[in-house]
């Protein structure tokens, strides 16, 4: 019953936030899909991180660190924590002014004007959309596994995931990029309060940092060293270092939010609040998987997705348990939103012939509709973990950043260049995902990026230079800096 009226209260705030957003929305798209390009510096590092933070953190990493113990935050925290906010300011801030220049409100848009070729704007929204959808259900996966556990199986995992999908739709349907904003503040504000809560209370459960970690040592030592195969070998941690530090600019949702910075000095700063805001969330997270490992013995595969539950269940006051899932929903809803915004906004933006009298306001809200749907039957249907999903989704984004720097950095960059990239880069991706190539120990992605980096420059220096009022158009008339 607590489960129930927590999460009635969760979606009561949401929707109230999301309705105050409404009322402060004007009608035309420029607000809608991109908040006027208004968001401060506080509520733009609130949306990036709210966003940023999904399932793959509080449910894919413990389960992922209860099978590869605490070398798993070496693997990731360090660099992402660095690289993340170097790719926003090194990508995101000339992107933004770019996109104001030439009038863009979506990732597609800005480049399909950059090169003057709506055909190279549908490409790009293709392959949005393709790494994009399993990304989202994997947020579907997670939030159903944990309602269903919190709940006791009272609300099944359909059902869950219906209802997390209607909520995120209808407060984005309604406010647009502000709504999704705003209540990504209050999102992000439940979960990082959350996993702080959860980290000093099941250590504390468990007899303390030194008790819980000879648990751990007695149960399985290996989880305390580092592996030495797959992700953690040389090859496999450059790879994935890579992946996770350069995928995230690659999201649309991410990326769009940054076009609807208020101005640079927000990007900046909140560039320097997010490394040690993702350290603060992905300590805990990593470590809660660790201990559960001495706790729950024997789960395998997609079972192991379910351990944040249960460590919360176990190891946490009982006021504190009830409320657990209300972290993991924040975390999905947070991203879920923005996804569903994006996709809906390319698809009117980019994928639709150009109409002089089309209401892309009342087309993207349809759209968004569509696009919920289709997350939702694909997450009855789609049965790997959480992590391994997500894993895909950043593989794919990663081709696509050649192109995102150059195209916003390089005015000798030219259209045949960045066609040349995304297409050889997602090539050799499928092929080494396929096993049709040798990869020397590193991952597909790494001889992606670098298949994208060589047909980027080498075909751009072959082809013919942009005529310069294109150039002029997009960059301005002289070359901008960032500092």
């Amino acid at each position: 019953m607590t489960v129930v009226v927590a999460f009635g209260l969760y979606i009561l705030v949401v929707l109230g936030v999301g309705w105050l957003a409404t009322r402060r929305s004007g009608k035309s798209p420029t607000e809608y899909f991109v908040a006027g390009r208004s968001l401060g510096p506080l509520i733009l590092f609130m949306s990036l991180f709210g966003t940023n933070c999904t399932p793959f953190i509080l449910i894919g990493i413990p389960g992922k660190a209860y099978h590869d113990g605490v070398g798993l935050f070496g693997l990731n925290a360090p660099l992402i924590a660095l690289g993340i906010p170097l790719t926003f300011w090194a990508i995101g801030a000339p992107a933004r002014r770019m996109g104001a220049r030439l009038g863009a409100l979506t990732p597609a848009e800005l480049f399909a004007k950059r090169f003057q070729s709506k055909g190279f704007g549908v490409l790009l929204f293709a392959i949005f959309t393709l790494y994009t959808l399993p990304y989202m259900v994997s947020g579907v996966i997670g939030a159903s596994l944990t309602l269903q556990s919190a709940s006791g199986g009272a609300i099944s995992g359909p059902l869950g995931g219906l209802l997390v999908l209607g909520v995120a739709l209808l407060y984005t349907s309604l406010g647009g990029m502000r709504a999704t904003a705003w209540t990504n503040v209050v999102q992000g504000l439940i979960f990082m309060l959350f996993m702080g809560a959860a980290f000093f209370f099941m250590s504390d459960s468990m007899g303390g940092l030194e008790a819980a970690t000879a648990k751990v040592q007695a149960a399985n030592p290996d989880l305390l060293t580092v592996p030495d195969k797959g992700l953690y070998t040389p090859q496999g941690w450059i790879s994935w270092g890579l992946a996770i530090s350069l995928c995230v600019i690659g999201f649309p949702h991410m990326f769009v939010r940054l076009m609807a910075a208020k101005d640079d000095h927000a990007i900046k700063n909140s560039c320097k609040l997010y490394p040690p805001a993702l350290i603060a969330l992905w300590l805990p997270a990593v470590l809660i998987g660790v201990w559960g490992a001495a706790m729950f013995v024997g789960l395998e595969g997609k079972s192991s997705d379910k351990l944040f539950w249960m460590m919360a269940k176990g190891h946490l006051p009982p006021w504190l348990a009830s409320i657990a899932f209300l972290a993991v929903l924040a975390a999905v809803m947070s991203t879920l939103d923005a996804q569903i915004l994006t996709l809906s906004s390319m698809l009117v933006r980019d994928a639709m012939p150009t109409q002089e009298k089309r209401n892309d306001v009342l087309v993207g809200r349809l759209f968004g509709v569509a696009v919920a749907a289709l997350v939702y039957v694909l997450s009855l249907t789609m049965g790997q973990s959480v992590f391994d999903v997500a894993k895909l989704a950043f593989f794919g984004y990663v081709t696509l950043v050649p192109t995102l720097f150059l195209g916003v950095r390089w005015r000798r960059f030219t259209l045949k260049g960045a066609v040349a990239s995304v297409l050889s880069a997602n090539a050799v991706l499928w092929m080494g995902i396929a096993g049709w190539l040798p990869l020397a120990g590193f991952l597909p992605v790494f001889w992606a990026l670098a298949t994208g980096i060589v047909f980027a420059l080498g075909v751009s220096w072959m082809d013919q230079p942009p005529q310069m009022q294109d150039t002029q158009r997009a960059f301005g008339p002289t070359v901008e800096t960032v500092g």
